[in-house]
């Protein structure tokens, strides 16, 4: 239980970090509805629960693969971003009515978040170096480092439901002008957390 809270502790605070996906489901809820938001913080969680388990469970061969391709997926990674930073600034208001979403666009959501956060393979050597620290998974059986990955994408979770939720509340009151600063200022913040990661990608 207490491997299991260490974990739970450790994924919110992970993901409560702003940073570039933090942005990214933020305006996703704004823009699109708290099921879109949602939609992506779940992806966000299963990708910390991937890394977290390869970390836990001392997965050698997976982990070592990525970090050897480590520079072209952070690389495909960084482009994405730009794309999303770009598509965010040049993006238009959209009415704001709320409506039945497409699950086809949920789905999207979902795996395009689940493929960002994997693409920074060097997170794993992140979860190891924590675990260690705080004592997650040390000597400890399968079933406790399942417990500490289950605690991880929990926690994550937690946190996305809580911003889309949030963030769905403040939607409402929202008009065109104040979406489209929205679009411009998140727009921009992905694109410089894209051009920090490139930065780190090339040296």
């Amino acid at each position: 239980m207490t491997l299991f809270l260490k974990g739970l502790a450790f994924g919110f605070v992970l993901a409560a970090t702003v940073g570039p996906m933090w942005v990214l489901c933020l305006r996703r809820t704004i823009a699109h509805g708290t099921l879109a938001g949602l939609a992506s913080g779940m992806g966000i969680a299963v990708a910390d629960g991937i890394y977290g388990a390869v970390a836990a469970f001392g997965l050698a061969a997976v982990s070592g693969f990525l970090l050897a391709h480590g520079f072209w997926i952070a690389l495909a990674g960084t482009a994405y971003l730009v794309y999303l930073g770009l598509k965010a600034l040049l993006a238009q208001p959209q009415p704001l009515e709320g409506g039945a979403v497409d699950r086809q666009n949920l789905a999207a959501a979902f795996l395009s978040a689940l493929a960002l956060t994997l693409a920074n393979p060097p997170t794993i050597l992140a979860f190891a170096a924590i675990f260690a620290g705080l004592g997650l998974a040390a000597n400890a059986d399968y079933a406790a480092a399942g417990l500490v990955v289950l605690g991880v994408v929990l926690g994550s979770a937690a946190w996305w439901v809580i911003l889309a939720v949030l963030a769905g509340r403040l939607r409402a009151r929202i008009g065109p002008r104040v979406l489209r600063a929205v679009n411009i200022v998140s727009g921009l913040a992905i694109l410089g957390f894209a051009l920090w990661q490139a930065a780190l990608v090339l040296r």
